[in-house]
């Protein structure tokens, strides 16, 4: 597992009675974090009018995070295509590719609004995704220069660049990635068989290109890793509730503490949709998470593991990414230490650099 890289992905998650600007800059903060503990890549993703996540901008989160950081790849987890112009989009990562060279990732993704109101807001409607790998072509053409939906028009400063983009595996998404010729980012949490199914279609159905010479497949997941399973266990509530909560109501809450949703009194519907999330996680002690990890790489063979875990113990959480660090790179200078908590941009001693 030594070999298998580790990245991050941060939805900037709001927790109850806070600010959704703090939400975001503890979002650059934890990208910091991640680049110091040695983590692979860090990408941010895209939600509109949800009021549990602040990270509706992703390229514009993403030049926040590139500017505070120096070594860590920085990329989007992802930039729902549909939403956008393919030419907007090329534009946006051109300028973020020319001001930090061989540093930012393109994920894409062909999820739409979330409700009917928000894709008219976006002038799209539900079928938008239908079009997901003419789009695709399209944006990727942007950077070649050899895009044919509108020969006359030139992406700047993205034509010549190379942006590496993925494909995340929503639907046909896998099939749309073999054929495009491109990474595939593919949630552990959908169900292991289901999962292998899709890796071995998207292996099966591959086409070498300019991008990728064979298939690459980036497993994401929820992991949590603390003291005792007990502990890892409780920073997982939130999200999970989040999530029961959106599915019976409609909307995403901001993340509350894990004490409050253990005295919490839901509903059979409500419940049964808690535990259903709270199912398929990788979560435990060093010794569990080691093991589970090994087992899900083994199964998968992923080339890389992308991490999404979100929690209101926002320090509770640090901790596991330095835990997890310490699990996947044992030789590294974090070993046998614990690394102060980053401090929110704003705050603290650099907070006049940023």
């Amino acid at each position: 597992m030594t070999t298998t890289p580790f990245s991050v992905l941060d939805r900037s998650r709001t927790r109850q009675g806070r600010e959704q600007g703090e939400a975001l800059r503890d979002t650059v903060a934890f990208a910091r974090y991640a680049e110091e503990l040695g983590y692979h890549r860090f990408w941010v993703s895209e939600h509109h009018s949800v009021p549990g996540v602040a990270g509706s901008a992703p390229t514009v989160l993403a030049a926040a995070v590139a500017a505070a950081t120096s070594r860590i790849r920085v990329g989007t987890g992802g930039v729902m295509l549909p939403n956008h112009q393919p030419l907007v989009v090329a534009e946006q990562f051109g300028v973020l590719a020319a001001l930090y060279p061989d540093r930012i990732d393109m994920g894409l993704g062909r999820s739409v609004g979330f409700t009917d109101g928000i894709r008219r807001a976006l002038g799209r409607d539900k079928d938008a995704a239908e079009d997901f790998g003419a789009q695709v072509a399209e944006l990727l053409g942007y950077f070649t220069g050899e895009q044919l939906a509108h020969p006359e028009v030139h992406a700047r400063p993205a034509e010549g660049l190379r942006v590496p983009a993925f494909v995340l595996a929503t639907g046909a998404g896998a099939l749309i990635a073999a054929e495009a010729g491109l990474p595939l980012v593919i949630a552990a949490v959908v169900g292991e068989e289901r999962m292998l199914e899709a890796i071995d279609r998207y292996r099966a159905a591959f086409r070498p290109s300019r991008q990728a010479v064979s298939p690459y497949v980036v497993v994401a997941g929820t992991v949590a890793v603390a003291d005792t399973t007990e502990q890892a266990s409780a920073l997982l509530m939130p999200e999970a509730w989040s999530s029961a909560y959106s599915r019976t109501h409609g909307v995403f809450p901001p993340l509350l503490p894990a004490e409050e949703i253990a005295a919490l009194a839901m509903t059979d519907r409500e419940r049964a949709l808690y535990e259903q999330s709270m199912r398929g996680h990788i979560h435990g002690t060093a010794d569990e998470v080691t093991s589970a990890l090994d087992a899900l790489i083994a199964r998968s063979g992923a080339d890389e593991v992308l991490v999404t875990t979100s929690s209101y113990d926002r320090e509770g959480m640090l901790d596991s990414y330095r835990r997890l660090a310490h699990i996947v790179h044992p030789s590294s200078t974090m070993q046998g230490r614990r690394t102060n908590s980053p401090q929110p941009l704003g705050s603290g001693p650099l907070a006049a650099a940023h």
